[in-house]
């Protein structure tokens, strides 16, 4: 008669415990870390409302239900999404859970003795065996002194243990791993970035609304912001006449920090940001800002001041955008600036060095609404020019003007602007030592070479070697020649 084996109910205990296991093992790890770096992917060929808003506003009006389907998914917010979120949370628990259990256990094994020499050393690797005079153990004591092993005795045998960096490295690497996830998660919650372009002779002050992009992180306001103030003296670019490849920026800027009156120049470059407290002021990119005077047809100046260029190439080839909503009717200016022009076929031009040493201004003239009173947002370097009508097309130099029937416009002149960027990061530093840890961890866990040597002199006077490599790391018969060859030296 047989019975049937009854298994024990796993109950709600014993289900989170295996849930727990499953989560923080390093399988898991991996395919978490997979999954993170595949959800990553759409917040790369879709525009993301908190970098390009613009981007998202032209997603709608070109495919309005395709929009719709992306930001359901939060395919315009991928990086704050709850699915992205729980990837990384995941991840987060995951790596902690798996690496903090066998840092422990590795700590407790660098303590403990070697393993007892085994009965059988000729089952062992690089096994040797010679006839000695009795002094072979003190010999390989002191080898193994001087070339840092472990050692354990026993009677008539020593062990030895050497290699744990290799361990210890690869532990540092996942370690390091929490350390950046932290760091990431820290500038998140408590970052801030910004970004304003500021024309030469203006100044920036900073405040929520002088900058054309600003988000926060999910745990900081607005008010936390460092109130300096920045005035643009000067801006010089250098550049190779020969392969029109930038040598050098400077910026000279006239900086006021928080709560004082007096101001100080400060020389603000590429690689040498302005510091206000754990704020840091950048000097990303650079272009040119047309000054225009647009008047109307009675002669009354509507619009007049320096208007932000967009480069669209590596000579400063820049588009741009000139309103007029004043004007009866509104007028539009669809234009591109050159700062060395030169013709290519046809009718087109192009720049042919990044520095303006013959700067030249296209544009189209268009009447019509603009689309400002709408409550849509737009881009102010472009204009929808589909409920408007072109009237004229023409270039001028600085200086020039030109009239039409609704007025006239002039070329004065140009300013260079640069782009500020504006970061608070907190979590930078976590990252960049999670980073730095991260890079000695991996080539510890490369090179270091966990291996173990005995040694046993038997009843009848024979010494007896042999080694062990784990993970069948290299090396070992080599460094057990040298062993040997130190034991049986003679005193």
């Amino acid at each position: 008669m047989t019975t049937e084996a009854t298994l024990p109910e796993l109950g709600a205990t014993g289900l989170l415990r295996f849930m727990w296991r499953q989560l923080t093992s390093m399988r898991t790890a991996l395919i978490l870390l997979m999954m993170l770096g595949v959800a990553a992917i759409p917040g790369s060929f879709l525009p993301q409302r908190s970098q390009n808003p613009m981007a998202v506003r032209q997603y709608y009006l070109d495919s309005p239900e395709l929009a719709r389907w992306i930001e359901r998914f939060s395919g315009f917010t991928v990086y704050s999404s709850p699915w992205f979120s729980a990837i990384y949370i995941l991840l987060f628990i995951s790596l902690i859970g798996c690496v903090l259990p066998r840092t422990f256990e590795h700590f407790q094994a660098m303590r403990a003795m070697p393993p007892l020499t085994p009965r059988n050393l000729s089952r062992m690797e690089s096994f040797q065996q010679f006839a000695g005079d009795g002094t072979e153990l003190t010999k390989a004591q002191n080898w193994f002194k001087k070339e840092r092993f472990r050692v354990r005795n026993a009677e008539g045998s020593i062990s030895a243990e050497k290699g744990y960096l290799r361990e210890t490295g690869n532990l540092l690497f996942h370690l390091s791993l929490i350390l950046i996830l932290i760091g990431v998660s820290v500038g998140s919650l408590f970052g801030m970035r910004g970004e304003a372009i500021v024309n030469k002779g203006e100044r920036f002050i900073s405040l929520p609304t002088s900058y054309d992009n600003l988000s926060f992180g999910k745990l900081v306001k607005a008010d936390s912001l460092q109130p300096f103030i920045i005035e643009v003296i000067d801006f010089v670019a250098k550049y190779d006449p020969v392969t029109n490849a930038a040598q050098d920026y400077t910026a000279t800027v006239r900086v006021t920090n928080p709560g004082e009156t007096t101001s100080t120049i400060e020389t603000l470059k590429v690689n040498s940001p302005l510091t206000f407290g754990n704020t840091r002021v950048y000097l990303q990119a650079n272009g040119y800002s047309p000054i225009v005077t647009v008047r109307d047809s009675t002669g009354q100046v509507a619009l007049q001041g320096p208007i932000p260029f967009l480069p669209q190439d590596g000579n400063l080839r820049s588009i741009g955008s000139i309103k007029v909503p004043d004007a009866d009717p509104q007028l539009g200016f669809v234009a591109s600036f050159y700062p060395t022009f030169a013709r290519e076929g046809g009718e087109g031009g192009i720049s042919v060095f990044p520095e303006a040493l013959d700067p030249k201004l296209l544009f189209s003239i268009w009447e019509g609404d603009l689309g400002l009173d709408s409550g849509i947002p737009q881009s102010v370097y472009r204009i929808d020019t589909s409920k408007m009508k072109r009237i004229a097309l023409e270039s001028l130099k600085p200086g020039e003007s030109y009239a039409y029937p609704q007025g006239s416009i002039k070329f004065e002149t140009f300013v260079p602007w640069i782009n500020l960027q504006i970061v608070d990061d907190p979590g930078k530093s976590y990252a960049l030592y999670g980073a730095i840890a991260a890079i000695l961890g991996l080539l510890a866990s490369l090179f270091g070479r966990r291996r173990r040597i005995w040694i046993r002199i038997t009843s009848t006077g024979v010494v007896e070697v042999a080694g062990l490599a784990k993970n069948g790391a290299p090396g070992l018969a080599a460094e057990i020649e040298r062993f040997v060859t130190h034991v049986r030296k003679e005193m």
